[in-house]
């Protein structure tokens, strides 16, 4: 029987080692030249083959614009050379936002957006030539289940209401809202256009709304039940985009393959065993996303409120979390099986792989295996960026990681989420956000 572990690996051997004893399929090479590739992406074409996932920091303006915060997070991403910077969940509603400190894209915030995408656009010129524009995607989304104050739910769920505290005859939203909210996110993808984004994603992870949709066997109406219904909220908002903004502006899904929650409502997840994936509905939507153009999905898993480990494999849990009954290399293996078999079974789209950061210093050497493997495209990663924003750099041309700079897995950042401060990285940029972290520590106890 296996059992959870802290990182503590000396040297690559080490680490082999234990790859092996939990004969889990985790590939390492030392030959990073797969992660200076360039990728093809529609019309557009990245640096190289490294991406910073989308973080919500939590820090923007009352009244959802980027804040002081947040443009010097993506500035510092920008200074750090990865090839795509995927920003952060932005709300298309005031009533989608998981906090009253996360991004909303409007009419009203349009010039602040088109500032924090001149920023990073003239960062990455400064720190290394006129031709060095990192690839901007920015993130659309609607939080469903964890809006604030109030929580909008597509589907009852047994095991999430109760955690939420929701009584069994808590409203949905309906389906005349839903295809409402369909344009509300058509017409931020125009915004984020004008703002000077080049790509939209329609975020389909972590059970938000989109997320929640597709486990949604339950729900009765058109977005409910079957397969092409409870696809039909994702699909919409794709078609829809297309036809309005046409090919000038690329589209991707950050999608959740595997939910980790029981079946009838969990995504990805085999009726007879929870932990066990069955992507065969995964690997279908995206067969028709492709088909509907969207030339980018980056892969994710989890519910962060529900299965964090699933999502983000750790060293630590939150304040008060548990501690996951599997190593932390078995939830790697896990996000590694996922995405290649989605790769592979969809090798035209361009797949964006996660799950590195829990292997530190020697996360470069699995990245570099995945992608000459053909197991996925470009190899994105969250917490590191957070710790050590100049990963991709030291990467690309020093051909490693100072291991007493990358990400220790600590949880701190998803507890300062969790506790309505500006998330960031306690251990290795205190000057900023260790006194947010105290300040916020002292006032629970």
């Amino acid at each position: 029987m296996t059992h959870h572990e802290r990182f503590d690996f000396k040297n690559l051997a080490d680490l082999e080692a234990k790859i092996a004893s939990l004969g889990l399929d985790i590939r390492l090479d030392t030959d990073l030249e797969p992660l200076g590739r360039r990728v093809k992406i529609g019309a557009l074409e990245t640096l190289n083959s490294l991406a910073i996932h989308p973080l919500e920091g939590r820090d923007s303006t009352p009244d959802g614009k980027p804040g002081e915060l947040t443009l010097r997070r993506y500035q510092r991403f920008a200074e750090g050379g990865a090839g795509l910077i995927w920003f952060e969940a932005t709300a298309v509603v005031p009533e989608g936002r998981a906090s009253p400190r996360q991004l909303l894209l409007n009419e009203e915030n349009l010039s602040a957006f088109k500032e924090l995408l001149h920023r990073v656009e003239q960062s990455a010129v400064a720190a290394y030539s006129p031709a060095h524009r990192p690839m901007a995607v920015l993130q659309l989304t609607h939080s469903g289940r964890s809006s604030k104050p109030v929580p909008v739910i597509a589907v009852h769920n047994e095991t999430l209401d109760a955690r939420s505290g929701l009584p069994p005859d808590y409203p949905l939203i309906s389906d005349g809202e839903l295809e409402a909210l369909e344009d509300r996110f058509v017409e931020a993808a125009n915004l984020a256009h004008q703002v000077g984004s080049q790509a939209v994603d329609i975020k389909a992870c972590h059970g938000y709304l989109a997320s929640e949709l597709l486990g949604a066997r339950t729900r009765p109406g058109k977005y409910g039940g079957s397969f092409e219904s409870r696809t039909r909220f994702l699909i919409n908002i794709v078609e829809k985009t297309r036809k309005q903004v046409g090919n000038d502006l690329t589209l991707a899904i950050r999608l959740n393959a595997y939910d980790g929650i029981p079946y009838p409502y969990g995504w990805g997840v085999s009726q007879e065993d929870v932990a066990q994936e069955d992507l065969a509905e995964p690997i279908r939507l995206v067969r028709l996303l492709y088909d509907r153009g969207v030339r980018m999905v980056s892969i994710s898993a989890g519910n962060p409120y529900y299965n964090p480990h699933v999502s983000r494999p750790f060293d630590r849990p939150v304040q008060g979390g548990a501690i996951p009954g599997e190593h932390p290399l078995q939830g790697v293996a896990r996000l590694f099986r996922i995405t290649r078999q989605i790769q592979q079974a969809v090798p035209e789209m361009v797949i964006v792989g996660t799950g590195y950061s829990w292997l530190r210093q020697f996360l470069g050497y699995a990245a570099a295996a995945s992608i000459r493997n053909g197991w996925v495209t470009i190899v994105g990663v969250g917490r590191e960026a957070l710790a050590y924003p100049d990963f991709a750099r030291d990467l690309l041309t020093k051909g490693e990681l100072d291991p007493k700079k990358t990400c220790i897995t600590c949880s701190r950042c998803s507890q300062l989420m969790r506790e309505g401060g500006a998330a960031g990285c306690v251990t290795f940029d205190s000057e900023v956000y260790r006194s947010i972290y105290k300040r916020l520590r002292a006032e629970k106890e």
